[in-house]
């Protein structure tokens, strides 16, 4: 589904300060799966998840999705390409404060002009289903740690994308709610979506949710 051929990315290019993120990574992420990118701070594993989401561009190298090369693509073609085909989860999760669960899981619809009423009943389907719609109406910095969390998947879910991006999802939840997510995962799999996430949590890295494991360090590939 993702192929990645050669990708170097450099931050801070032609400065006293420059720093070579990625190596020459090739993977292909393969469709309907789950794959988890593990290593250990600054190995380059956040990078590598900015690239197959299309947040970011790499330096050097292709990108493909389905079959089609988006390296050279223009910006506002590579942000149709993410609000269609990609969900995010943030480590920090990224939601609005002052709004509510139910808004912020909106949000992501608003560029599209879908009709309201229709954004809304999917919105408040996916609160119920992760166990959250009776926490709809609140504010979102009144929820606890895992209740974000879910806000979170369900905003990133509200497009339907075929990929869901995950950055240390369970970086701030205790055990029990790491479970919870590795639940959430063998659904979101079940459902036919690509998951894509970063974790050294060894619940997640062993869990049977997850189909591969890659390993990093220092920019480049490792040994899983």
């Amino acid at each position: 589904m993702i192929e990645l051929s050669s990708i170097r990315k450099v931050f801070n290019q032609g400065r006293t300060n420059e720093y070579w993120a990625l190596n020459g990574i090739d993977l292909h992420i393969e469709a309907r799966r789950v794959t988890l990118l593990r290593g250990p701070s600054g190995s380059g594993k956040t990078t590598l998840l900015t690239i197959l989401g299309c947040l970011s561009r790499p330096t050097a190298g292709r990108v493909s999705l389905n079959g089609e090369d988006i390296s050279g693509l223009p910006e506002r073609f590579l942000t149709d390409i993410r609000r269609r085909s990609f969900g995010f989860v943030f480590q920090q999760f990224n939601l609005i404060k002052g709004l509510s669960a139910l808004t912020n899981v909106m949000l992501p619809t608003f560029p599209s002009g879908r009709p309201h009423r229709e954004v809304k009943d999917k919105a408040e389907r996916l609160l119920d289903r992760l166990k959250l719609g009776h926490r709809a109406a609140a504010n979102v910095e009144w929820l606890s740690g895992g209740e974000q969390q879910r806000v979170a998947i369900a905003r990133a879910l509200i497009n339907d994308p075929a990929v869901v991006i995950a950055d240390e999802p369970t970086a701030n939840l205790d055990t029990a709610l790491s479970r919870q997510f590795i639940a959430m995962l063998e659904e979101l799999s079940d459902e036919g979506r690509t998951v894509i996430l970063t974790s050294h949590d060894p619940l997640l890295v062993e869990a049977q949710a997850v189909h591969r494991v890659v390993s990093m360090r220092d920019g480049r590939l490792g040994e899983p």
